[in-house]
């Protein structure tokens, strides 16, 4: 299991106050805590409602980048400190891989990025989201954590800041979103390094009264998605009763 630095950010604190998610989003918001209090139950509803009815798969890109805005920031906030024990198991999972140049693809609001820089066997994490809120908040966290040092903010991969190859790769909550999530893979898979171990997991599902929108479930696609993991990973075995599955790339 990975140590965290100093002992901060280990699940206890994550369980305890989200690392600060509540106190750092109100601020980051400009809003009172009753504010953020009372907007939070309503998050996901009122990013559903951004939804455009008919989601073309080439716009998905400018979508999360241009108009989710925070309200993004406010759904996954109440999904994580609302679903705590679950989130918790996944970054206690993320402590038994992390090591060397962590890249967290789609990071949202930073909680597995800001653990994962803790840890004393990762050198730097590396959050890439199109959302620009995302990220200001994301380095605005880090940096009120004394981890700012650790953790760079990246708009996607084409950045030539990021290192050509990664020894983790976590991407949580994001692969169902993508028009080609196939793809993706292939593209994890070129950049990890041979011993690289991915954290993945998705839901490729609209929900049983379209209560998921934004998600992709075309049969064709999950097929091709599935198709390209069992040719390209191994999973690699874990003890969490959790959606996310370990992953090294196959020999």
């Amino acid at each position: 299991m990975g140590s965290a630095i100093s002992g901060r950010l280990d699940v206890e604190q994550f369980l305890a106050d989200g690392f600060g998610l509540r106190a750092q989003l109100a601020s980051f918001l400009e809003l009172t805590p009753q504010e953020l209090i009372q907007r939070l139950p309503s998050s996901t509803n009122d990013l559903a409602a951004l939804h455009p009815g008919v989601f073309d798969p080439e716009q998905a890109s400018s979508f999360y980048e241009e108009t989710v805005g925070t309200a993004h920031l406010l759904e996954l906030a109440a999904w994580h400190l609302g679903s705590s024990h679950y989130i918790a198991d996944t970054l206690r999972l993320q402590a038994r891989f992390a090591r060397g140049q962590v890249l967290d693809f789609g990071g949202g609001i930073g909680s597995h990025a800001l653990a994962a820089a803790a840890l004393n066997e990762v050198e730097a994490v590396w959050f890439v989201d199109l959302n620009p809120h995302n990220r200001a908040f994301v380095a605005a966290r880090a940096e009120q954590l004394g981890l700012a040092g650790r953790l760079h903010c990246c708009r996607d991969l084409d950045d030539p800041a990021l290192p050509l190859r990664f020894d983790t790769v976590v991407c949580l909550d994001v692969l169902e979103h993508l028009a080609d999530p196939a793809a993706q893979l292939e593209i994890f898979a070129s950049r990890m390094t041979p011993a690289a171990t991915a954290l993945l997991n998705w839901y490729f599902f609209q929900g049983f009264e379209g209560e998921y929108p934004f998600h992709f479930d075309d049969p064709a696609l999950v097929e091709a998605f599935f198709r390209t993991l069992q040719s390209r990973f191994l999973e690699v075995f874990h003890p969490y009763l959790i959606t996310t599955r370990a992953y090294r790339l196959m020999p």
